[in-house]
C-alpha cells in the first residue's frame, strides 16, 4: 500500500472496511473475538437476529455500495418490499383525485381510509380519542398547531430548550397574539430538562386563557429521552401538550392509549424511510375543536362565496389538509407500519439500545498517547433513559476541537454517512451543550447585523468551537457498523488539530491493499 505521511491514518479508514469484511484475511480473527466480546457484554443482541435477516434481504445495497450508514436521525432507510409493494399498488389499481366523485377517486379515498385506520391503530390511538391530519412531514404538522392553536394574551406557550427549530418557530405565532413565551433549561452534561423549573414553569399558568407545552419525547441532538410522565403532569396543571415524537417512534412505542398528548407531530421517512414528503398530526378531538385555521385552501372549505365574501370551513380533519393531499403515497405508510409489526418495536428498540450502549462504553476508550480525550460526548454517558443518537466532538492531543467539516469530508470518502454541524436544527441543546450564554448571542447577531454578514452561525460556530458529529443506529445497524465508526475514529489519534483540514483536502479514499 502506498504511503502517505501527511494523510490521516489510513489505518482508521481501513479497519472501518476490515470491519465490513471488505479486507485480507488477517482481520476476521479479530473481529470474530470482537463480535463475541459484543455478544457477551449485551446478550440480549441475540433477540434481534431476525433484523440481521431482514438486511440481508432488503437492504443488500448496503453491502453492495460498501455504505456505513449511521444517520438514522436524520432520514431512516427503507426496505426493498416497501417499494415493491407500494409499486404493485401502482401497477395493479387506477388511482385518481380523490376530490372527485368516480371510480378511481373512490380507490384513492378508501386507500388514504385504510391507511389512516392504520397509523391510528399502530399508535394504539382511540378512535373515539384521537383524529389524524395527514401533513407534508411534522414540520407541516407543527406549522397547523402554531397557526391553529388559540393563543391569546393570556395564554403561556412554554418550550424545552431542547427543541427541533420547527417547534420553537411556534413562538411566532404564540407572540403574534400576545402570548408569554417562556423556555425549561436543560441540567448538566447530560442535556436533561430541569424538572424543578419546569415544575415552576407549569404552576405559572395563566387560568384565562388555554396554554401549551411542547417537547420532544427524545432528543435529536443528544438523544435524551425525555419523560412521557411530563404529559400527565402538564394536563394535572392544566396545560395543553405538544409531543414531538419525530425522533422517537422509529425504535420506541408510543402508546396513545396510555399517553394523551394533545398534539404528535410525525414523519413516516424517520420512521421507515419511505415515502419522504408526508407526516401527520394526531391530535385529540376535544383539542382538534378549539383550533381556527386563519386561512382557507382547496378540500378545506365546504362553500366559498366571492360575492358574499363569506366562507364556511369543513367540520373534520379534511379543514386541515390543505389542498390534494398525496394520494399516491399516503397508501405506502401501511406497508412501512406493517413492516415495522411483523420485526417488532420493541426488537428495534432492543438493537438500537446495545448498539449505543456499545459504543457509548468504546468512544472514553479512545485516547492520544498523552493520554487526553479524543472524544467529548454531548448528552448522557450510558443508555438510561436515552435512544440511539450520540453527538460528539473531536479534541485533539491539546485539547482543541478538529474541524467537523474536515472530518465529515473524510468519512464521506470513506463511505461513512454521519451528520455534521453544530446543533441540528436544535439550538438550545447546543447552546446549553457549549454553555453559550444570551449575551454572546446578542453581541454576535448584532454585529453582524451591523456590518450586514449573514453568516452568523458560521461566526458563532467558529468563537466558541461548535463542532458535533452525530451517529445515529437504526432498524438495521449492525455491529460492524459500530465498529467501522470506532475504526474510523481511531484515524485521529495524535493527529494535531491543525493539520486535520490538509488531510481532507488530500485524503482520496481507502486504498485497496
Amino acid at each position: 500500500m502506498q504511503k502517505r505521511g501527511s494523510v490521516l491514518s489510513i489505518a482508521g479508514v481501513f479497519l472501518a472496511l476490515c470491519a465490513l469484511g471488505g479486507a485480507q484475511e488477517s482481520t476476521v480473527g479479530p473481529r470474530v473475538a470482537a463480535y463475541d466480546d459484543f455478544v457477551r457484554r449485551f446478550p440480549a443482541w441475540s433477540t434481534t437476529a431476525a433484523l440481521d435477516g431482514l438486511r440481508a434481504s432488503d437492504f443488500a445495497r448496503l453491502e453492495q455500495t460498501g455504505q456505513v450508514y449511521l444517520d438514522y436521525t436524520g432520514g431512516n432507510l427503507y426496505a426493498l418490499r416497501q417499494l415493491t409493494q407500494h409499486a404493485r399498488d401502482l401497477q395493479e389499481n387506477v388511482f385518481g383525485n380523490p376530490h372527485s366523485a368516480n371510480p378511481s377517486s373512490q380507490a384513492s379515498t378508501d386507500q388514504v381510509e385504510r391507511t389512516r385506520d392504520a397509523i391510528l391503530d399502530y399508535f394504539r390511538a382511540p378512535q373515539d380519542e384521537y383524529e389524524l391530519i395527514f401533513t407534508p412531514n411534522a414540520s407541516g404538522a407543527l406549522r397547523l398547531v402554531g397557526e391553529s392553536y388559540p393563543f391569546t394574551a393570556e395564554s403561556r406557550l412554554l418550550l424545552s430548550t431542547d427543541n427541533h427549530n420547527s417547534v420553537l418557530g411556534i413562538g411566532e405565532f404564540a407572540k403574534a397574539d400576545r402570548a408569554a413565551v417562556d423556555y425549561v433549561p436543560l441540567q448538566g452534561d447530560d442535556l436533561r430538562l430541569d424538572t424543578q423549573a419546569l415544575a415552576e414553569k407549569l404552576a405559572q399558568r395563566h387560568p384565562g386563557g388555554r396554554s401549551l407545552l411542547a417537547y420532544p419525547a427524545q432528543s435529536n441532538f443528544s438523544g435524551v429521552k425525555h419523560p412521557l410522565e411530563i404529559i400527565d403532569q402538564a394536563h394535572a396543571a392544566g396545560w395543553d401538550v405538544l409531543l414531538d415524537a419525530a425522533a422517537f417512534v422509529p425504535s420506541n412505542r408510543l402508546d396513545l392509549s396510555r399517553w394523551k398528548p394533545d398534539f404528535v407531530c410525525i414523519s413516516f421517512y424517520k420512521l421507515f424511510g419511505y415515502p419522504t414528503g408526508v407526516g401527520c398530526l394526531l391530535v385529540r378531538k376535544e383539542s382538534l375543536a378549539r383550533m381556527r385555521r386563519p386561512w382557507f385552501a382547496g378540500g378545506t372549505v365546504e362553500v366559498v362565496s366571492v360575492v358574499a365574501r363569506r366562507h364556511l370551513m369543513r367540520r373534520d380533519t379534511a379543514a386541515f389538509e390543505d389542498g390534494t393531499i398525496d394520494y399516491l403515497s399516503i397508501p405506502a405508510v401501511s406497508h412501512g407500519l406493517r413492516l415495522m409489526d411483523e420485526v417488532g418495536i420493541d426488537t428495534i428498540r432492543t438493537r438500537v439500545e446495545c448498539l449505543t450502549g456499545w459504543l457509548l462504553a468504546t468512544l472514553p476508550t479512545l485516547r492520544h498517547s498523552n493520554g487526553a480525550p479524543l472524544v467529548k460526548v454531548h448528552g448522557p454517558k450510558d443508555v438510561v433513559s436515552r435512544g440511539g443518537t450520540v453527538s460528539f466532538t473531536l479534541l485533539d492531543p491539546d485539547g482543541k476541537v478538529i474541524d467537523v467539516a474536515a472530518a465529515g469530508a473524510i468519512a464521506s470518502k470513506a463511505g461513512i454517512s454521519l451528520r455534521t454541524g453544530g446543533c441540528f436544527c436544535n439550538p438550545g441543546a447546543g447552546e446549553s451543550a457549549f454553555g453559550i450564554r444570551a449575551s454572546d448571542v446578542g453581541a454576535l447577531l448584532d454585529s453582524c447585523a451591523k456590518d450586514g454578514d449573514p453568516n452568523v452561525r458560521d461566526e458563532m460556530f467558529r468563537q466558541h468551537g461548535i463542532h458535533v458529529l452525530r451517529a445515529s443506529f437504526g432498524w438495521v445497524s449492525n455491529f460492524a457498523d459500530a465498529q467501522a465508526l470506532v475504526a474510523f475514529l481511531r484515524g485521529f489519534i495524535d493527529q494535531p488539530a491543525d493539520r486535520v483540514g490538509r488531510m481532507a483536502d488530500t485524503y482520496r479514499g481507502p486504498e485497496t491493499p
